[in-house]
């Protein structure tokens, strides 16, 4: 419902391009931190390791989102059956399998990490299980909604919201709210503890903006996932808007952690 689907898509990609060039700027910020601001010896590997693959992900889903725009709309406008909106619905597209696909992988790099974070925080293992396991299910939700996209529809297969794929998109949207406010609640929490306990020794002024900017970025990937959901289970077709909009937030959350600390 609400704005057509071959519009969707083309305002979809025009607001994704331009957080994507946002968060191109924040990655090299990021890079700048860890490089040149720290002796070589000092370099967070891990850390740079988990920045180059968001960027690169996100970047494969920009080039994905606009070979998928420019199918619907230029190549196949007058070849494809029903047209460009037709075309935008169907979901064994293989560039729209492809945008799926990646954003699972970077939904699960993105959660993953904010419990690594949890875990250095807490230096505990059963403080992490539950976002662990709540992990494992957005991947299994995420892996099934890519696999039943890529498979032919049989009944309402041109509507993403009556379809069987509906379900799966449901369920990894909804663990992936979870997971991520356990995580990071657990995370705040922590260093809202540790914060009070210093607090009575000597001044910090560390401390707080450290939980700020962590709470700061929760909050940011949360409203992106929750406006999807949002607007998945109203049946609107801003969900392709939303949905294409958490690509680069989850790098932007990611580098807002360390340029602003």
């Amino acid at each position: 419902t609400g704005m057509p689907v071959d519009a969707a898509n083309l305002i979809s990609i025009l607001l994704e391009s331009i957080l994507y060039g946002f968060s191109v700027l924040m990655f090299m910020g990021t890079m700048w931190i860890f490089t040149y601001k720290r002796r070589m010896r000092d370099v967070n590997r891990p850390t740079i390791a988990v920045a180059t693959l968001l960027f690169l992900l996100s970047t494969a889903h920009v080039v994905a989102g606009i070979i998928h725009v420019e199918n619907g709309l230029v190549k196949y406008r007058d070849t494809f059956p029903g047209g460009p909106v037709a075309f935008f619905t169907d979901l064994v597209q293989a560039m729209f399998v492809v945008k799926n696909a990646i954003l699972v992988l970077e939904t699960l790099l993105g959660d993953g990490v904010v419990i690594y974070r949890c875990y250095v925080v807490w230096q505990s293992v059963r403080v992490i299980i539950l976002p662990c396991i709540m992990w494992c299910g957005v991947a299994v939700f995420g892996v099934c909604m890519v696999y039943s996209m890529s498979q032919p529809q049989t009944n309402n297969s041109t509507n993403i919201f009556l379809n069987a794929t509906a379900q799966w998109i449901t369920a990894f949207l909804a663990f992936t709210i979870a997971t991520n406010l356990l995580s990071s609640g657990l995370l705040a929490y922590r260093i809202w503890t540790i914060e009070r306990k210093v607090s009575t020794i000597h001044t910090t002024k560390n401390q707080t903006p450290i939980l700020r900017v962590l709470v700061d970025a929760a909050a940011l990937y949360s409203a992106a996932v929750c406006s999807s959901l949002i607007s998945f289970t109203c049946s609107s077709s801003g969900m392709y808007v939303m949905a294409d909009l958490i690509i680069p937030i989850i790098p932007i959350a990611f580098y807002m952690v360390f340029i602003r600390i």
